[in-house]
């Protein structure tokens, strides 16, 4: 595996730094003051910022399907999205946040024509958000077989009925459909062709959206987490998705990318959060000197940057499997990086928040934020011990059988 980067993205990524350092960095706290005014909508530095990464041409780099986006693969992008995780709002910038980006990869894989149009090109514009909407709160949606949500057949139209929560995006007034997870065929014996994914503009009757969740107490505005209930909510027919039954097959095909993505972004959380507890460190007086004097502070410091470059290879090995082999022969790889990174992020993390002390737990520094969301991760897009599970079947499997015909040959 070659680990360095192309003179391609060696210059995208010179770019990109740049620009964070130029604009980014500086905006932070005007970002967090504007929210205040207007939670739900999108503040004026936001926009100002977009246009600029679109003059810089950095825009849409996370789809590796040149006619959408910049055409680079997974690997490319992975130190982009690590760049853009420093700040938790920075991907959105350069068109590259969640949920948009599983969605938009979702339309552009499976998509038909016309669902394209609508819906693929204002969200490549950046003119609209997205929410995806899987999460229930009734059954454990961490087995997607589990889903209660109904979808039916009614002539033209499908209808829709169910309960949904942490539905991430949908608070933003700016959202203005959700792929919605439900079953068409809920006793067909394949358990994996009962669901079917389809698109619902947030305006539809019926959609009920019952109040933002909290995650460790952030509202996570502007894109917030919604409950949201689906009340007889009817649409056409050809808002359905690749076809009934083929909602798990979509589902697998977004969460490859959308968990490694994940893991690029917390490896960048993970880095900011190693240099603030240096520079603290450097320039933090204790007991009449810097705290970098301390042994344990060292330790941390220096296990804290081990655990991050060994995500970091991790992450780029995934990836590069996912690009040479597809998401499926790589998925033992994408499990150990979604376990390992996730971790590795809240474990930094927190002892960048320790080497700051009281300050690290409040609004001044941007720590305590970061590690609701690395925390968050360790459910979101499926939890540690479903990828554990699925991880060490596959191993055991493996090496079960590699161990059988290595005795067959003694």
């Amino acid at each position: 595996m070659e680990f360095e980067y192309s003179e391609k993205v060696q210059g995208l990524l010179e770019r990109l730094k740049s620009f964070m350092q130029e604009y980014v960095y500086p905006a932070e706290s005007t970002y967090i003051q504007q929210l205040q005014d207007d939670p739900w909508g999108e503040p004026p530095i936001m926009e100002a910022l977009k246009e600029k990464a679109r003059e810089a041409e950095l825009w849409n780099l996370f789809l590796p399907d040149s006619r959408f986006g910049a055409g680079l693969t997974n690997l490319e992008y992975a130190p982009l999205a690590e760049e853009m995780g420093k700040v938790l709002f920075a991907s959105e910038i350069f068109n590259c946040s969640a949920p948009d980006t599983g969605n938009m990869e979702v339309l552009a894989q499976y998509g038909s024509e016309a669902q394209r149009e609508t819906w693929l090109r204002p969200l490549l514009e950046g003119n609209i958000r997205s929410a995806f909407a899987m999460t229930e709160p009734k059954v454990a949606s961490s087995d997607a077989t589990n889903i209660e949500t109904s979808i039916v057949r009614d002539g033209d139209e499908y209808v829709i009925n169910g309960h949904k929560f942490y539905i991430s995006g949908l608070m933003n007034k700016r959202c203005k459909v959700m792929i919605v997870m439900g079953k068409t065929d809920p006793t067909n014996p394949d358990r994996h062709r009962q669901q079917s994914q389809i698109l619902v503009p947030t305006d539809t009757p019926g959609v009920k959206i019952i109040r933002p969740m909290q995650v460790f107490g952030y509202d996570d505005a502007p894109e917030g987490h919604a409950e949201v209930i689906f009340e007889n909510v009817r649409v056409p027919a050809s808002n359905l998705i690749f076809g009934e039954g083929r909602g798990f097959e979509i589902a697998q095909g977004r969460l490859g990318p959308g968990r490694i993505h994940h893991c690029m972004r917390l490896i960048g959380q993970a880095q900011r959060a190693l240099e603030m507890m240096a520079g603290r460190a450097e320039n933090r007086i204790v007991f009449g000197r810097p705290m970098s004097k301390q042994g344990s502070v060292r330790e941390d410091i220096a296990r804290s940057a081990c655990e991050i470059e060994q995500a970091r290879l991790l992450t780029l090995k995934a990836a590069a499997q996912m690009d040479r082999l597809g998401n499926k022969a790589a998925k033992d790889l994408i499990a150990m990086i979604k376990v390992v990174a996730p971790q590795m992020a809240c474990k930094v993390i927190d002892r960048a928040i320790q080497i700051h002390g009281a300050a690290g737990l409040s609004q001044d520094y941007s720590l305590a934020h970061h590690y609701a969301y690395a925390r968050t991760i360790r459910l979101a897009d499926g939890p540690d011990q479903v990828h554990m599970m699925q991880l060490g079947r596959n191993l055991a499997a493996r090496y079960a059988a590699e161990t059988a015909q290595g005795e067959e040959h003694v």
